[in-house]
């Protein structure tokens, strides 16, 4: 008896720990420490991106032909498609579809992106464009970033604006790597449908 109670007792705390861990690492407008886009129009947002240039995690070395695509479900949430070849244009083809739930408060600019239940890891959108032509997806730890476009291509001189713009906040940009790119069948040059 004693021994299932003080099994109980330390199962009750190691989950109670476990939530203040989680809890403590919630995303909040409030945490974030890199600029953020002052207002974001989601519908606008919606729609594939190309990957231009990126500081890569581990996943990300390496790659070609890299596309971000959201689209808005019903219940708020951002269903996110990561696709891009390994290694080269014909390279094997990869996929992941993380999850991303906007922060209420944040004029849906912070984004929690969740890969593995329950983690969601900071997705700011430090900047886009008027147009929605280009966006910097950017993170306090300043750890990744993300320049991605409508296009497969940015003319130089706009390309070297927006890592000023990622320099600014703070990254090292001789980690960044620009991501090979070409038009895919199906979808247009400007990546809009």
């Amino acid at each position: 008896m004693r021994f299932e109670s003080s099994l109980r007792a330390g199962r009750a705390a190691l989950a109670a720990m476990m939530l203040s861990v989680m809890a403590g690492c919630a995303i909040t407008p409030q945490k974030v420490t890199v600029p953020v886009a002052p207002t974001v129009d989601l519908q606008r947002f919606m729609g594939p991106w190309y990957v231009i240039g990126v500081i890569p995690t581990f996943l990300e070395k390496d790659i070609y032909n890299a596309i971000e695509s959201y689209e808005l479900a019903p219940d708020g949430r951002v269903l996110t498609t990561f696709t891009f070849n390994q290694g080269g244009f014909d390279g094997p083809a990869k996929r992941m579809q993380p999850t991303g739930f906007v922060v209420p408060g944040s004029n849906n600019a912070v984004w929690g992106m969740q890969f593995v239940w329950p983690i969601k890891a900071e997705f700011v959108i430090s900047h886009v464009d008027a147009q929605y032509t280009e966006t910097i997806i950017a993170r306090s730890a300043r750890d990744y970033v993300w320049i991605m476009a409508r296009t497969p291509t940015l003319d130089d001189q706009r390309y070297a604006a927006l890592v000023g713009r990622v320099k600014a906040m703070g990254y090292d940009t001789s980690r960044l790597v620009k991501v090979p790119q070409r038009a895919l069948p199906g979808l247009p040059a400007s990546g809009r449908p």
